[in-house]
């Protein structure tokens, strides 16, 4: 057996002196980019890497058609960074067993599987309690965890490009998590909880099925960019966000309309009649103007069911008409309304900006 060992381990220096030749990387590198030819033809990782790669800090091994991360990964404990971009792991036994009790497991604090073929978010992944991002997107996943919540050190989480429907509300106990993305999947509520998450500075769900958000989610005051572009509430919403100067007729209209000057019929040609009677008021009542074809468009959220708030579209009749809000002279009760109006119209503005993405 001791024969046998010594063979093992003169083997392995071998070829780890082959592989340093071949590639010029010296035993005290602390990052290493792989080469697609070092890669076994099982589509392994050469063994004895970790043994004789011993401070490596970043590893990368993407693109290289690995299809399994073997154990000989395990003992490296200064490895904070591990890519393994577009490869095809996937299948079960392609991340070693005893990750996350091992050194490696203990050090690794960036960690990116995007592109590759997981079905479900590999179970050994939820032991990395120190891991502080993780990509998965562009894979073949279904659902996230609830045991997500084990990852509590996670600061980045993607998982765009997938075929998620519904978010965990358990997602909501990273405490620490400050980029979601979620984009170009198939989800299509978001759960109010996420509004607990208090470090959120970047959400994207844009190319998602949504059809409303929840209105917790205005409770994320740290969130600096919320992308929804592609989504049901945006596209129903959102056509053409600019402003088109009313033609001579409409401005014509709009002073009859307005000023309530007096006409028979016999006044105007037939076609004028009519179009007069397409007018529109102007939902600002401080305002009282009409328009016809020419309005701004202006995104609002609007209390529905006393559970959601939504994003819809109000028309009003120019640029200068703002939204109506109470003056300070009103009673208690008005002004506890205007500055809910007040909230509706910052929250639409912060709204407008982040639709398109």
């Amino acid at each position: 057996m001791a024969e046998e060992a010594e063979a093992l381990r003169a083997d392995e220096a071998a070829e780890a002196a082959a592989l340093r030749a071949r590639g010029s990387v010296e035993p005290s590198s602390r990052r290493l980019v792989l080469p697609q030819s070092w890669v076994s033809p099982a589509g392994g990782l050469p063994p004895g890497l970790g043994r004789w790669f011993p401070v490596l800090e970043v590893l990368d091994v993407s693109g290289t058609g690995l299809s399994a991360l073997g154990p000989e990964l395990l003992g490296l404990e200064r490895l904070h960074t591990l890519l393994a971009k577009n490869n095809r792991l996937g299948a079960p036994g392609s991340l070693p067993k005893g990750l996350a009790g091992s050194p490696l497991g203990r050090s690794l604090r960036v960690l990116n599987l995007s592109g590759n073929r997981f079905a479900q978010l590999p179970v050994s992944l939820l032991g990395l309690h120190r891991l502080q991002s993780l990509s998965l997107g562009s894979n073949r996943l279904h659902s996230i965890p609830p045991a997500i919540q084990e990852l509590s050190s996670l600061e980045f989480l993607y998982l765009g490009g997938n075929f998620i429907t519904s978010i965990p509300p358990e997602l909501a106990n990273l405490p620490s998590l400050s980029y979601l993305v979620l984009c170009d999947n198939k989800i299509q509520s978001v759960p109010p909880q996420l509004a607990q998450l208090h470090s959120l500075r970047s959400l994207s769900l844009h190319n998602n099925l949504l059809t409303y958000l929840p209105r917790e989610i205005l409770n994320l005051v740290h969130l600096e960019e919320l992308s929804l572009r592609g989504n049901p509430l945006v596209v129903r919403f959102v056509r053409d966000l600019t402003y088109n100067p009313p033609s001579l007729q409409e401005l014509a209209g709009r002073t009859i309309k307005t000023r309530n000057i007096p006409y028979v019929p016999s006044d105007l040609p037939g076609n004028l009649l009519r179009y007069l009677t397409l007018a529109s008021n102007c939902p600002n009542p401080k305002c009282g103007g009409v328009y016809f074809d020419s309005c701004v468009r202006q995104i609002k959220f609007v209390d529905f069911c006393g559970k959601y708030r939504l994003p819809l579209m109000h028309y009003l009749c120019s640029p200068e008409c703002s939204s109506p809000c109470s003056s300070a002279s009103q009673s208690s009760t008005s002004q506890s309304e205007s500055d809910s109006e007040d909230e509706a119209i910052v929250a639409a503005r912060r709204m407008q900006k982040v639709l398109l993405g």
